[in-house]
Order: C-alpha cells, then structure tokens, then sequence
C-alpha cells in the first residue's frame, strides 16, 4: 500500500470512529451540528440555535429525538442540549491544542449522514477573549471554509482524537477547544447559564474634550450602579484608572469573574470630576 492510500485509510477510519457521536440538530429552521457529550447531554454551536422553537436532534442511524435547551453561553458559543438517554457513544474530549501546521478532521452531521473535511492548523496560539466577553483557552484557527450545518461539528487531530468544536469566525474557521466546551458546558449542565458582570446602567459613548466617556441614559433602581450613587446623566470617564475606550471593550470585561468585584469608578457629574466604588453584581438571567 502506498503511503497517500495508508494515509486516506486512517483519515476514514478516524472520520468512522466519530461518526456514532455525531448528531444534526435542527431548530426553527436552523441547522446546525453536534455531538453527543454525555449519555443525554449534546454539545453544539450556540451562534446556529435557534433563539426559540422545538429542536429536534437526529443520529447517524437516522433515528430522532427531541432535545431541550439545558443552558447556553453566547460569549463563548457554546451550547447544551439535554435529549431522552439512549445506547449512543459519547465523544471524549483531549485538551491538547493542536501545535501549527498539524491536520485536522472535521467531522459533522448534515441531516444525520456524517460529512467530513481534512484542514491544516493554520494558527495556534494562547488564551483570549471574544467578542462577546467570552474566556477561549485557546486561539486555534483551519485553513477552510465551514458550511453552516457544520457549525458544531467534531474536530479531530491526526489520532483521531476530539480537540474542539467547529464554529464560523470571520473570514475562518474557529475552534472552541475541549478545555473551554469542559468549563462551560459542566456549568451549564449544573446551573443552566454562565454569570455575567451586571453594572444596573444603560449607557451611551459620548464624546468629550479629552477621548470618550459612557453617559449613564438610565439604571436599575436595584441595581450596582444605582447603589454606588451614580445618577443618569453622569460620564462614566474611567474604571479603576483605565480609561473608557468603547462599550465593546466594557462589555468584554464583564465576564464571569467580573461578578463581585469592587470596581473604582471615575466620572463627571455636571461637568465636576467624582469617584464611586461600585460592586459589579450578577446580571439578570
């Protein structure tokens, strides 16, 4: 056997080993992949869940099951599914990142048949920080495209083992590697949500003479900001010293360790410079 044959037998036969575990979920006219996690728990792609509506997961075998939402983490993309337990492999998943250069397979489900795709790791490097505020271990990116019914698919290394889910990035294809869908989808097995750092205040960017503040246009009478004393109407300037720069940037650092921590807060009231120490609290489910 040539070594492009051995090499086109173990890329079919590692896509066949997952191939059990993978399930096409479809929700209110959305589509979308997963996998099985545990005996009555699917992992998928929150970004491709519907927002509302029934969901229906389908298996390799072609049969289907009705899925409820057991939780889901837009900062992350990551998303749970609880279904009536039946004999079906779950995936383990390994928390090594895959080094730069190496391949990997795509394994996803297109209406219960499994698909695949080969990729190479065009990027792999450390922690960072969506978006949307969301932690990811690590910053792993493929060369190829992702067709929408493979968001939340598999991704496979070269031992066929599960080193994290498929999702659509801008202009590339990210994956949320195993370490963070293992944090995230246990807490939201346990609790059904990720917390989230709550302030209690609408704000809107305003220009001043000196870069850029947040205006507070209106607050949670029980909420953070309200018991810290700001009013509506102050300019959020700073926050422990580091000035405003975006509300996306604000939004980012009101992550899950966020909740209970006591921020310095500097702001303008009528023109005049004042401080308020405010304990960021847990934002409403």
């Amino acid at each position: 056997m040539s070594d492009l044959s051995a090499l086109s037998s173990a890329l079919a036969a590692t896509a066949a080993a997952a191939a059990p575990s993978l399930v096409s979920v479809h929700s209110h006219r959305s589509r979308a992949s997963g996998f099985v996690w545990k005996s009555d728990l699917v992992v998928t792609a929150d970004e491709a869940l519907a927002d509302e509506g029934e969901v229906i997961i389908a298996f390799a075998d072609g049969t289907t099951r009705p899925a409820t939402i057991a939780g889901r983490d837009h900062t992350t993309d990551v998303a749970l599914l609880r279904f009536d337990g039946r004999d079906v492999s779950s995936t383990p998943l390994a928390r090594d990142v895959p080094p730069l250069g190496s391949l990997a397979i795509i394994v996803a489900a297109d209406q219960g048949t499994p698909v695949a795709a080969l990729a190479m790791v065009s990027k792999s490097a450390g922690p960072w920080r969506s978006l949307r505020g969301g932690d990811i271990d690590a910053r792993i990116e493929l060369d190829t495209g992702l067709r929408r019914s493979s968001e939340g698919s598999l991704v496979l290394d070269a031992s066929g083992r599960a080193v994290g889910m498929a999702v659509r990035g801008p202009g590339r294809t990210l994956v949320i590697p195993a370490a963070t869908i293992e944090r995230v989808a246990s807490k939201l097995e346990t609790h059904g949500r990720i917390a989230r750092g709550y302030l209690g205040a609408g704000l809107q960017p305003v220009k001043l003479d000196e870069g850029v503040g947040a205006m507070v246009m209106s607050l949670d009478k029980n909420g953070p900001a309200a018991a810290a004393g700001l009013r509506q109407g102050d300019v959020i300037t700073a926050l422990n010293n580091a000035p405003f720069s975006s509300m996306r940037g604000l939004m980012r650092e009101l992550g899950p360790d966020s909740v209970g921590a006591v921020v310095d807060v500097a702001a303008l009231r009528g023109g005049e410079p004042m401080r308020v120490a405010l304990t960021i609290g847990e934002r409403p489910a």
